[in-house]
């Protein structure tokens, strides 16, 4: 009797142990906070390739911003992703994907990627999110920052009613609804 107790207690032990390996190294990342929980080795990695790439990942950024500066005067088109008519995640999305990073395709889902940023951090191709439905408090709008200096930062982005343009996040409207701002290279 008591074999068989220390056998099964044996057996559930292994089983938790296997189960609870499967997935341990995942990155887990929340909307908001954007809190990442990430093992120590991996927080090596990024910082040595920070240090090791800083230019080039410069130079990607200005090609993802030159590319979508192609854009300008766009119409905007729910969905779009093409000089015919642009939304304001087809133009991100369809930036970096010039340069080989693909993004997903919604500004919300967008949101999730790579590192959040305080204001005083972010550089030319950060992204910076929006809720602008005061109704639903969700990510609903993203822009790409073109220049970012002490005084202010500049981002594009297409409007709904403009299309795609360049705007500052001192704007007062842009300030009141932006979320976070986020670096994915």
């Amino acid at each position: 009797m008591k074999t068989a107790i220390l056998l099964k207690l044996i057996i559930a032990t292994m089983l938790i142990a296997t189960l609870s390996s499967c997935g341990s190294r995942s990155r887990v990342i929340t909307t908001k906070e954007a809190q990442s929980k990430v093992s120590r080795s991996e927080k090596k990695l990024e910082r040595l390739e920070d240090a090791v790439e800083p230019e080039a990942n410069v130079r990607v950024a200005e090609k993802i911003v030159r590319h979508a500066r192609g854009f300008e005067g766009t119409r905007y088109k729910f969905g779009g992703t093409t000089k015919k008519g642009m939304d304001c995640s087809g133009l991100v999305y369809v930036s970096f994907l010039e340069e080989g990073l693909s993004l997903p395709r919604t500004s919300r889902a967008m949101s999730l990627q790579g590192k959040r940023l305080y204001l005083k951090e972010v550089s030319t191709g950060d992204l910076l999110f929006f809720e602008t439905n005061k109704n639903k408090k969700v990510i609903n709008h993203v822009g790409l920052v073109v220049q970012a200096d002490r005084d202010n930062i500049y981002f594009i982005h297409s409007s709904t009613s403009r299309g795609v343009i360049i705007s500052s996040l001192s704007e007062t409207y842009w300030k009141d609804n932006f979320v976070m701002a986020r670096r994915v290279i």
